[in-house]
């Protein structure tokens, strides 16, 4: 999955961004509202943890501006206010859920992953393809009855083509979803861990279709 941080606090918003990445997601960082209404509109996003108190813009005009565009990304606002007219007033902009500073961080990574399950595709957190089972909430993945183990990067790489089961992804739009927009390394970075991933599930559960890109086989 990938994110997006609106956060004008750099030293937060980088810390954010290491954790995010820690757990398996791809996370873009900007500093500036009017910076991250242009790129969550490009609609790259999985979901969006906005800042209120913006430079250029503030998150709530950023939310209403994205709701009024008919963008449907997650977001989740953070702000160093309180009180229950800040938190209806987030909510009624377009919000889904709101974090007052300081909060815990296994809350937000909690508030992220719930956001995720609840997006469009259903609210189930299981993915099943033929006997592989993976489990997004608690981050297991099982080939029958057995489970694998799996590095962050690996799952967020299976998570996404588990998502698509039976269709063809393309090695881009993995990058795009696994790895963030600063990556500048070498794109083949995707055929190592499909390597890896076969290694540990099994040669045919990820096919290669020649030209195209990959496919979780779904029998």
């Amino acid at each position: 999955m990938r994110l997006l941080i609106v956060e004008d606090e750099k030293r937060l918003a980088l810390s954010l961004a290491a954790g995010l990445r820690a757990e398996g997601f791809a996370v873009d960082v900007v500093h500036d509202g009017l910076e991250g209404l242009h790129r969550a509109g490009d609609g790259a996003y999985d979901l969006v943890v906005l800042d209120i108190m913006l430079p250029g813009m503030n998150g709530y005009r950023v939310c209403a501006a994205l709701r009024a565009a008919g963008h449907e990304v997650p977001i989740l606002m953070l702000t160093a206010k309180d009180g229950e007219y800040d938190e209806a007033e987030g909510l009624d902009t377009g919000a889904d859920d709101y974090l007052t500073k300081p909060f815990s961080y296994v809350v937000l990574v909690a508030r992220v992953r719930a956001l995720l399950r609840r997006r469009g595709r259903g609210a189930s957190p299981v993915l099943r393809a033929g006997a592989l089972t993976v489990d997004t909430a608690s981050r297991r993945v099982l080939v029958g009855d057995g489970e694998v183990t799996l590095t962050a990067k690996e799952f967020a790489v299976l998570e996404h083509l588990a998502t698509r089961a039976g269709e063809v992804v393309s090695k881009a739009e993995i990058l795009e979803h696994v790895w963030d927009f600063a990556y500048e390394g070498d794109p083949n970075i995707v055929e190592v861990y499909v390597s890896a991933l076969r290694r540990k599930l099994g040669p045919e559960t990820i096919g290669t279709v020649r030209g195209a890109g990959y496919r979780l086989e779904a029998r």
